[in-house]
């Protein structure tokens, strides 16, 4: 099943793995592996049926198992009431046998390359935010690099994976707990810490938003992925637009009240989304000509400036008309 890029996939094994998580464990089916990956990736899962709109029920979860064995894929999925429906969907009613669809690995979280002998790499993971985290540290302990991670959950209960983190070096983890410690001090955590150190983070918007502001006027570098979307920058209007698509010869009209992407669908083209927020990268297109209005939390701040893609679930024009490879 699945469309062009899918992998067709069979359901291996459902774990507990913490408090409402599960761990969702993929073999891919008539082939000897899946495609290669690197820590920090993630990759789509399409699932079956549908969406309220009639659209295919995609969601995109972290990789978290070991990138040097692809004979499976290794997901963790926390149930999320409040959301879309898609971890429902994977909590209650995906069965082991099952078979459904993934979308070849995307990585905009990647773990790079210790840049001096002396530098210090620091995991801050909140709640499910470790899975992304999970293979950074497999790979930091088989290059013997400097590294310490910090797990925190409201509660014990709640931390994920408690069996990968307990067979971490205990010297270089720490465990916190809101109900047992009170909020994380991440100004105390940060303090001392100099360029050489680059802090990992993923996990709870608030936590997200905290590292970025002590980052700003901090000698360490920050890098973050983010499971929800950012609030829009204040003054910043949707006004109406053109997009010209040179492959199939449509010129469209985005209005102030439609995105992109619905304009897009609305026209018969087909473009995959997932979160619809602007954080995990499905929907991305190549930008031909004009000028993006960025407003995803994927993009790197070069690649913003280059404008050569855009996440049109969210990302508008600066300009009257964006010309988009579709």
């Amino acid at each position: 099943m699945g469309g062009a890029g899918h992998i067709p996939a069979r359901v291996l094994r459902r774990e507990p793995a913490g408090e409402g998580v599960l761990r969702l464990v993929l073999a891919p089916v008539g082939a000897p592996g899946f495609p290669a990956w690197q820590p920090g990736a993630h990759a789509d899962l399409v699932l079956p049926g549908g969406d309220a709109a009639g659209e295919p029920l995609v969601r995109q979860y972290s990789l978290c198992g070991d990138p040097a064995d692809l004979s499976e894929y290794h997901f963790g999925i926390l149930r999320e009431a409040d959301g879309r429906g898609g971890s429902t969907w994977v909590h209650d009613r995906l069965r082991v046998g099952d078979e459904i669809a993934v979308g070849a690995p995307r990585n905009h979280f990647p773990f790079a390359p210790v840049a001096a002998p002396a530098a210090r790499t620091l995991f801050i993971a909140g709640g499910i935010g470790i899975t992304p985290i999970l293979p950074m540290l497999r790979q930091a302990m088989a290059e013997d690099r400097d590294w310490r991670l910090v797990a925190a959950a409201r509660s014990r209960a709640r931390l994920p994976f408690r069996a990968e983190l307990a067979a971490l070096p205990a010297h270089r983890l720490r465990l916190h707990c809101d109900d047992e410690a009170g909020l994380l001090d991440l100004a105390g955590l940060l303090a001392g810490e100099g360029a050489g150190t680059t802090v990992y983070s993923c996990g709870p918007a608030p936590l997200l938003d905290a590292l970025q502001s002590l980052a700003e006027d901090a000698p360490w570098q920050l890098r973050i992925e983010r499971f929800s979307a950012q609030p829009a920058p204040a003054g910043r209007s949707d006004r109406p637009f053109e997009v010209v698509c040179r492959a199939s010869g449509k010129r469209l009209r985005v209005p102030a009240d439609k995105s992109v992407l619905q304009v897009l669908r609305e026209a018969g083209l087909r473009v995959e989304s997932s979160c619809r927020d602007g954080v995990c990268g499905t929907c991305e297109l190549r930008v031909l000509a004009g000028t993006p209005d960025h407003r995803d939390s994927v993009l790197t701040a070069e690649e913003r400036a280059e404008g050569t893609h855009m996440m049109v679930c969210v990302s508008r024009a600066v300009g009257d008309v964006l010309e988009l490879d579709i």
